[in-house]
């Protein structure tokens, strides 16, 4: 586990993991580096060296196992916060959950169950989830982007942001528009064209999301999606 440092002021600006040289591989031409060369980190890099200076590259942990290293770089990403860090995505870790509020880890343990009685979609964020989501992040990442086929997507009406079963919002939804249709305030949409999935474009149903607010519908399996009522 490593950190990439600016050293105009001491501050973090990416949590990597890898072996052999592969902490060293971000400093490299961005046009060589494939899949794991971030724009933002990139960018900052490159901002970084037009200054004349160089990233400072720390070892966090050394000799872990995979797992140990997925928790680790989970762990730091969170503590520092993904909005400072130019990591695309936050650190997941299957066996443990992200940084949360107590309240929400009381309610993972305490929801009661309830049965889904509309024609709805229920989408599972754990991945991408933090307990202090605005309302527009929390839409944002919800109504993008999904592998969803013409026909279920048309006949459900509403949409569900479930965190480890529990759910979190309820939207109504108006369209379906090919994945990188809509604009994005909070999250980076330069890769949704062309994707070939889908998002939508709702809003917060308040005739029905009473009776489904912190309750729990179970958790999903390995696919996020799931239909009901369809």
């Amino acid at each position: 586990m490593y950190v990439y440092i600016d050293p105009r002021n001491g501050k973090p600006f990416y949590i990597g993991k890898g072996k052999g040289n592969r902490l060293f591989a971000h400093l490299k031409n961005p046009s060589d580096i494939e899949k794991m060369d971030e724009k933002k980190k990139v960018a900052k890099i490159a901002e970084i060296q037009c200054s004349g200076k160089e990233p400072r590259i720390e070892i966090l942990r050394y000799g872990l196992s995979d797992t140990e290293a997925h928790l680790v770089e989970a762990a730091s990403i969170d503590l520092i916060g993904k909005a400072k860090l130019t990591n695309r995505m936050a650190g997941h870790h299957e066996s443990s959950f992200g940084r949360i509020t107590s309240q929400r880890v009381i309610t993972l343990l305490t929801a009661k169950k309830v049965k889904v009685q509309h024609k709805a979609i229920l989408l599972t964020i754990n991945s991408l989830y933090r307990s202090d989501m605005s309302k527009e992040e929390l839409y944002e990442t919800t109504r993008g982007i999904w592998k969803v086929g013409e026909t279920n997507r048309n006949k459900v009406e509403f949409a569900m942001a479930l965190y480890q079963g529990i759910v979190l919002e309820v939207y109504r939804i108006n369209q379906w528009h090919p994945a990188g249709t809509l604009k994005y305030n909070t999250r980076d949409s330069s890769d949704f064209k062309n994707s070939g999935r889908w998002e939508f474009s709702g809003s917060i149903a308040k005739d029905i999301r009473e009776e489904y607010i912190d309750f729990s519908v179970g958790k999903a399996g390995q696919n996020p999606i799931r239909y009901v009522n369809i």
